[in-house]
């Protein structure tokens, strides 16, 4: 008989995921566990990304658990201030601060077959047990710098926009802004205002469409507020209004010329220089990459103190940055908004599964799991939102509830007496993916562009290739058969 282990669960990461899972099991009852968080705070992604103008893109109705609703949203999408306080809400009215350690990095995770459980080691040495281990700490957790040659001879402020500094002045500044991703055609626009110049380093140009964002006023709110069932078909008209989306990007890609006409005029209707209109204009299919949403990107653009500079970088020295052009930018500030570690992020620290294989170097560049939850040769493990749970059409938050039942279920199944431990069999988790890769290669982020979405080596790690209903029904129940129990 192994030792009793501390807890039943061990989750690391305090953000939505993790914060969604713990407030299940508080409702369940009858768990022991903890929640392990780096941070001093909870909020994980609406944390760290304060950068000015940072907001959703998925509709505020939509991005919310639904076992939590949130009548008092002020806008159609929300603004981070208010995401990051509805993830407080959601901690005060679940209780769950008393279960969260705050300021616990863990530092390695070991599988002890001897004890049927995991080892998690912290940052300050102590070690902690737990029958279960999860994994919640994001796809866009760890900010990506890229190898720019002299960054680090630039004397003026740098930082990424996950790591953005208030404590920078600028005002009057003449600022750099490499990347134009999803947090740059937000900072740019919130900053272009205040700033004496901005150098905007574009190396592809992001396909826009209208976000049409719109204040919700008080009225509606004590109205969803009195009547949950208006609140709940708001709810579900939002998302089926984004499920049909995902119909082009799945299984009629040729269709996306459609909405690229769309945006086209858009760009059109924006930006009546027409220089500036071809350098902006993508040259991929839609869909390959991230389709971005903004109302005040083009028009930030067309101020005159912005420059839209699409010569490759040379080098940076200590006052700016050199182009291929030979042209000199003199910078006082470097805003970095080039994304993140997803496709090949690998484990936030050492995962050490059974006869102590290692986690990074089972993946390789190719993470993968079984139904984006469990790794074969990992006990115990479940993932959020890991492999292949991504979207590029609807709300994460639904597929972190498709996934929190089929962790439950597994709890249920590891009480019985003959079960030690549930290990996905290598061949369900091999024939899964090779299912979902088959299904990929149909896809529009497959059509030839260089997507974060995907490793250098051209795999999609990261996108479920369908609609979000069938990841929910892939995990409706915890089918037993496809996982090791452990020796007798």
């Amino acid at each position: 008989m192994s030792p009793a282990p501390d807890l039943d669960v061990a989750i690391v990461g305090a953000g939505f995921a993790g914060l969604g899972l713990a407030a299940r099991l508080t409702m369940q009852g009858g768990r022991r566990f903890r929640v392990f968080e780096a941070a001093d705070d909870l909020g994980g992604t609406w944390r760290d990304n304060h950068y000015p103008g940072a907001a959703c893109d998925v509709p505020s109705h939509l991005y919310s658990f639904s076992f939590a609703p949130h009548h008092g949203w002020t806008r159609s999408y929300a603004p981070q201030g208010e995401i990051l306080a509805y993830l407080h809400h959601v901690a005060d009215t679940f209780g769950l601060r008393r279960h969260i350690r705050f300021g616990c990095r863990a530092v390695a995770a070991d599988f002890e077959a001897e004890r049927d459980g995991w080892r998690l080691t912290l940052a300050d040495g102590e070690v902690v047990r737990a029958r279960v281990l999860v994994g919640a700490t994001g796809g866009l957790s760890r900010p990506m710098i890229p190898p720019l040659p002299g960054l680090d001879d630039f004397a003026g402020a740098t930082f990424h926009t996950a790591r953005w500094d208030h404590g920078v002045r600028l005002d009057g500044a003449r600022v750099g802004v490499v990347g134009t991703g999803a947090s740059a055609i937000q900072v740019v626009p919130a900053i272009a205002p205040r700033v004496a110049q901005l150098h905007l380093f574009q190396r592809t140009p992001p396909w826009i469409l209208p976000r049409e964002d719109r204040a919700l006023g008080r009225r509606r709110a004590a109205l969803f507020r009195r009547v949950p069932l208006l609140r709940a078909a708001e709810r579900a008209r939002i998302y089926l209004g984004l499920e049909w989306r995902v119909v082009p990007f799945v299984f009629t890609p040729e269709v996306m010329k459609y909405p690229a006409r769309d945006a086209l005029r858009f760009l059109a209707d924006s930006v009546p220089d027409a220089d500036l209109r071809a350098r902006l204009t993508p040259r991929y299919t839609l869909g390959c990459k991230r389709v971005l949403l903004s109302d005040d990107y083009y028009p930030a653009l067309n101020r005159p103190n912005v420059e839209l500079v699409t010569e490759p970088i040379e080098r940076f020295d200590a006052t700016g940055v050199r182009t291929t052009d030979g042209a000199h930018r003199p910078l006082d500030v470097l805003v970095l908004a080039t994304g993140f570690h997803a496709a090949e992020q690998g484990a936030p620290f050492p995962v050490r599964g059974l006869e102590g294989r290692d986690l990074d170097a089972t993946w390789g560049r190719h993470a993968q799991a079984y139904k984006g939850t469990t790794v074969a040769g990992f006990p115990n493990l479940f993932l959020l939102t890991g492999p292949n749970t991504g979207l590029g059409h609807s709300s994460m938050v639904y597929m972190m509830e498709s996934q929190y039942p089929y962790v439950l279920a597994a709890l249920d199944h590891l009480d019985a007496p003959d079960v030690r431990w549930l290990d996905v069999r290598p061949e369900a988790q091999a024939a899964y993916n090779r299912r979902l890769q088959r299904r990929m290669k149909r896809t529009v982020w497959s059509s030839g562009c260089d997507a974060w979405y995907s490793t250098a080596d051209g795999l999609n790690t990261t996108l479920w290739p369908g609609f979000t209903f069938e990841f929910r029904r892939a995990l409706r129940r915890f089918d037993r058969a496809a996982y090791a129990t452990g020796p007798g």
